[in-house]
């Protein structure tokens, strides 16, 4: 199986070129179940220690329905297939250049929540306009064992998020570990009370919102992944829900932009424009690097050729 690995804002993806399950034909979303149900082997071995690394998501090149899109991809990490990955598309954009297969400008992917376009201006930095984003539920209330009444939004930009702003613990490097502990407990509470949205996708994303100490950025972030680490980024469909929070809440305006910054301090800019349905058009620049790029070899004796799942 042949990768490239990148990293975006410190959070790596592993585009995979060749060597997948046949997925069979349909729209992205019909794929990715699929690769969800039929093939959870597959996408662990990938993702899973020793090949992959914690917070490592995986990009699985296949073909697009739309012709006009260059690429379709589905978006994994070692616990669920995701509907988008917003440093995923940044890194997949800067693998494909790296690859000689895009050039500079604007190019369209699609992925199972739908079509987004990336513009690749030099061959480190992205843009992606991401599918339409929204709010779902403002202050939503929940009691969580070991913390108490938490109050956050629930919102969609291309994962379902419950967004806690201010965080109950200070977006932190060092308070990564209490962070990570009490997003998973969060989480858990938030699928309890069936939050996400009407057709039973539940949240699986947490966000923590804090203010930064540097004026030039808007707020940081903790982003808890399905996988339960957390994202080195400031996570793209994230930043992306919580634009639509802002908007909602008449606290951004169309066009204007933010720095985001991740709790190990990875930037992404950010702005969003009125979406055709009711919601917003996040973009979210951000910038990825490649590197690696080899094969996967997964030998019959291997006892952890399925990865480490404890």
């Amino acid at each position: 199986m042949h990768v490239v690995d990148s990293h975006t804002g410190g959070m790596p993806t592993r585009v995979i070129l060749d060597g997948a399950p046949d997925l069979g034909s349909g729209t992205l979303a019909e794929r990715a179940r699929r690769l969800s149900e039929d093939h959870v082997a597959f996408w662990k071995s990938v993702l899973l220690e020793p090949r992959g690394k914690p917070g490592m998501v995986g990009a699985l090149l296949v073909e697009p329905q739309d012709p006009d899109c260059i690429a379709g991809v589905i978006y994994f990490d070692a616990n669920a297939v995701l509907g988008m990955c917003g440093h995923g598309t940044i890194g997949l954009a800067v693998t494909l250049f790296h690859l000689g297969r895009i050039g500079f400008g604007r190019h369209r992917i699609e992925t199972p929540a739908g079509i987004v376009s990336i513009d690749l201006t030099d061959a480190a930095t992205v843009t992606v306009t991401n599918v339409e984003s929204r709010r779902m539920q403002k202050g939503a209330t929940l009691d969580v064992d070991g913390i108490g009444t938490v109050t956050g939004d629930v919102a969609y930009g291309g994962n379902w998020f419950y967004i806690v702003d201010p965080s109950p613990i200070p977006v932190q490097p060092g308070n990564i570990a209490a962070l990570t502990e009490a997003a998973i407990a969060v989480r858990s509470a938030a699928r309890a009370a069936g939050l996400g949205d009407e057709g039973g996708d539940l949240v699986d994303h947490v966000i923590f919102q804090d203010a930064s100490d540097n004026p030039a950025i808007h707020s940081r972030n903790f982003v808890l992944c399905p996988d339960n680490t957390y994202d080195r980024s400031p996570c793209g469909t994230g930043s992306s829900a919580r634009l639509a929070c802002l908007a909602a809440d008449g606290r951004l305006n169309p066009g204007a932009e933010i720095l985001q910054e991740s709790v190990i301090g990875s930037p992404y800019r950010l702005s969003y424009q009125p979406g055709p349905n009711g919601g917003i058009i996040p973009s979210i620049t951000g910038q990825a690097f490649v590197m690696a790029q080899g094969t996967l070899i997964f030998a019959e004796q291997d006892p952890f050729r399925r990865g480490i799942a404890a």
